[in-house]
């Protein structure tokens, strides 16, 4: 709580979460002026990336348009080295442009619902998560909400339609499937720690997990999020 309490005065809008503010467009952001402070470079806007290995199968660098930034890892999801992933399953999606909130839910801006595959007669649980014009997502008097779940079948529309079912009236609906995919390599021996695909989930929770257990994997120590908060204000007082 006092962590929260210290963060409010961080950020405008009255809370110390950078997140959904601006959708996910933050997170990178924050990310990379922390990098940016601790000596990293950025390339931006680098099409077709190759990642180059050594005689011994290590990873050596990444080339785009020429040029090569030599390293001695590499981080990276699966698009980038097909050759050390295989996929695990496919991810139905339905994104919906309306100009409510979800109905029966306290008119609230921004949203979570699971729906447990019980209830559903599936083998998975169904996402649905909303959000609006006020996270700055969408033009003013816009909600944007997202339903999501395992494919289980080759027809996202009717798959998802419980989902979709409660979002009330949409201004417009877009549907989506694209495959997940795991590493299958072993990092020791190549230097390539790649992520899992992002999964139905809406929560990240999953895609947290596995960004510790990358952390871990690579610099063989555990995630300390502890703050000294006294030192830390003290400091400021100087």
């Amino acid at each position: 709580m006092k962590l929260y309490s210290e963060s409010l005065a961080r950020f405008q809008g009255g809370s110390p979460y950078i997140y959904p503010l601006y959708g996910l467009g933050e997170l990178p952001q924050a990310f990379a002026r922390l990098s940016a402070v601790y000596g990293g470079t950025y390339m931006l806007n680098k099409p077709e990336c190759k990642v180059e290995f050594d005689m011994e199968g290590k990873v050596c660098g990444v080339t785009s348009e020429g040029e090569t930034a030599k390293c001695k890892k590499v981080v990276c999801d699966p698009s980038y080295l097909a050759n050390k992933v295989r996929k695990i399953g496919k991810v139905a999606r339905a994104i919906a442009i309306m100009s409510h909130p979800i109905p029966n839910a306290n008119d609230s801006h921004s949203i979570q619902i699971i729906l447990p595959q019980k209830q559903l007669g599936r083998k998975s649980d169904m996402y649905v998560f909303c959000c609006s014009y006020t996270h700055n997502v969408a033009p003013k008097g816009k909600f944007i909400a997202f339903v999501s779940a395992e494919a289980e079948t080759d027809n996202p529309q009717s798959e998802l339609k419980p989902g979709i079912d409660l979002l009330g009236p949409v201004d417009e609906l877009f549907f989506d499937m694209y495959d997940r995919y795991e590493p299958v390599n072993e990092p020791s021996l190549d230097n390539c720690f790649v992520s899992s695909s992002y999964d139905a989930t809406t929560h990240f929770e999953t895609t947290v997990t596995d960004v510790l257990n990358m952390y871990t994997l690579i610099t063989g120590k555990t995630v300390d999020l502890s703050v000294d908060l006294s030192a830390a204000s003290a400091a400021e007082d100087y």
